[in-house]
């Protein structure tokens, strides 16, 4: 079951309307016009992207955690290191070694696969590529990554629980009483972007964690990161902790109430 949205949605589970643009997109040339004088080659913008992007996947464990190393979890790695930014790539990869690491200390059995891709996609809805969403942004990731998993024939089985991992990720409690995949991808974000569960993390793993995967000004540029993807969609964020970022979303913008709604609805008593 999804969380509650702010309007009844006929089409329960992955999104059913058209797919948006591909993720990936060609990008022109900026060195196709002629110029009068040879010069050097301008940097590669992408060489160090991908030199970290190389050395990140060359691990097979981090901190002792072990990576999923399947084709489909390494090209869900290069889909999601190329379209995304340091912040959100760096921010999924931790949500899933936390969620791991969480699993394996209270031996619970999970799909790692299912876990990785999860976190993987679970910012997705955080990026430009979903300004013009008008959904949950959970629900932008879910629905990314079922379209992902579905086109590479992953069974809907597996399909379906990484679409309800990554919709439920910010509801409060419930995805702890759900499969271990969802409770496990909720343990991982509530970790590294509320600090959940920070005293249970040794020292030394979460410096290995932070040595593959750093986190520069964190708190600060996620904030921004959330307050860019909701501020044209606030009324999405009511029922998470999300909601507490834009506590004022403007006039034409009006933030929902339970209790006015409660109080507006067409009942008598």
């Amino acid at each position: 079951m999804t969380p509650d949205q702010d309007k009844p949605n006929p089409h329960p589970g992955p999104n059913p309307h058209p797919d948006p643009a591909p993720l990936a997109q060609p990008c022109p040339d900026a060195l196709s016009q002629p110029r009068p004088s040879p010069s050097p080659p301008l940097p590669d913008p992408t060489a160090i992207r991908r030199a970290t992007h190389t050395t990140h996947t060359t691990h097979t464990h981090i901190a002792g955690i072990p990576l999923p190393d399947s084709d489909l979890a390494k090209e869900a790695t290069e889909l999601i290191r190329n379209t995304t930014d340091e912040l959100i790539y760096h921010h999924s990869r931790r949500v899933y070694l936390f969620g791991a690491r969480h699993g394996r200390e209270r031996n619970l059995p999970f799909d790692a696969e299912v876990l990785y891709i999860a976190a993987l996609f679970h910012a997705l809805g955080l990026t430009d590529r979903f300004r013009g969403s008008r959904q949950r942004f959970e629900l932008d990731g879910a629905d990314e990554a079922h379209r992902f998993l579905t086109a590479h024939g992953v069974p809907p089985a597996r399909a379906r629980l990484t679409w309800e991992a990554i919709a439920l990720h910010t509801t409060p409690e419930i995805p702890h009483h759900m499969a271990p995949e969802i409770a496990l991808l909720a343990a991982g974000y509530e970790l590294d972007v509320l600090g959940i569960g920070y005293d249970t993390l040794p020292p030394d793993t979460r410096e290995e964690i932070l040595m593959a995967h750093p986190r520069p000004g964190f708190k600060r540029h996620i904030l921004r990161a959330y307050h860019r993807a909701l501020a044209h969609r606030p009324e999405t964020a009511f029922g998470t902790p999300e909601a507490d970022i834009l506590p004022r979303p403007g006039p034409e913008h009006i933030r929902p109430d339970f209790v006015r709604i409660l109080d507006d609805s067409p009942w008598p008593e």
